[in-house]
């Protein structure tokens, strides 16, 4: 899979290079291609944002640098375009599973008060958020996007490893414990030591149940 993220810092996806999607980049199974989008600017002081038309607090980011950054990077459209905002269709699990069967991802980060309209009209193929609150910039919720999505790049993670985790089964996951067995006075369920698969994964599936109840009781509608 190939993701292309479009922002004015590039500096901030330094995460990116880290842990499993560090080493699914490392290991050829995921390119993530971060670009400046003031590279593409065509005015001298590479200038991307400008006074809102109608008046209005704080810049707004123009269509030029932005439209010649995609224009260039992706000129037959190959890639499912997404700008990240806090007016797009909620970010879930599904939505992560659907990106990651794409062959080409471009992400567009905005900045301050948001981006120009025509860029949104003209370029994007759809608008996604991560939550119904709203950052600074849509950095944080590109470098989401990415982590989620990478996970389900064949190879990139263990398929028994996505198979029980929270959301797969439209339940929370169980609690995990590893060594000692013992830890300040705290036993580790007898249950996972005795060796009883079945009785594993009715205690398992009985936690992930309770869990869902208490934390998300709307996942169970």
């Amino acid at each position: 899979m190939n993701i292309t993220i479009l922002t004015l810092f590039p500096e901030m996806f330094a995460p990116l290079k880290e842990s499993v999607i560090g080493r699914a980049v490392n290991g050829g199974k995921l390119n993530i291609n971060v670009v400046n989008i003031r590279d593409y600017a065509q005015n001298k002081h590479f200038k991307c944002d400008d006074y809102p038309f109608g008046g209005g607090a704080g810049m707004v980011m123009m269509p030029q640098p932005i439209g010649s950054a995609i224009d260039a990077l992706d000129p037959e459209h190959r890639a499912l375009r997404i700008f990240m905002s806090p007016r797009g269709r909620t970010f879930c699990q599904s939505i992560a599973v659907e990106l990651a069967k794409q062959s080409d991802l471009l992400l567009l980060c905005g900045h301050y008060e948001g981006v120009d309209q025509r860029v949104i009209d003209m370029y994007m193929d759809e608008e996604l958020s991560i939550g119904d609150y709203v950052l600074t910039g849509g950095e944080l919720p590109a470098m989401v996007v990415c982590d989620c999505v990478a996970r389900y790049v064949e190879g990139v993670i263990s398929g028994e490893s996505l198979k029980d985790e929270s959301f797969s089964g439209g339940l929370l996951e169980y609690p995990q414990y590893t060594r000692p067995a013992v830890y300040k006075g705290v036993s580790v369920p007898e249950v996972l030591l005795g060796g009883n698969h079945g009785e594993v994964e009715k205690w398992r599936r009985e936690q992930a149940e309770l869990i869902t109840k208490k934390n998300r009781p709307d996942l169970l509608k």
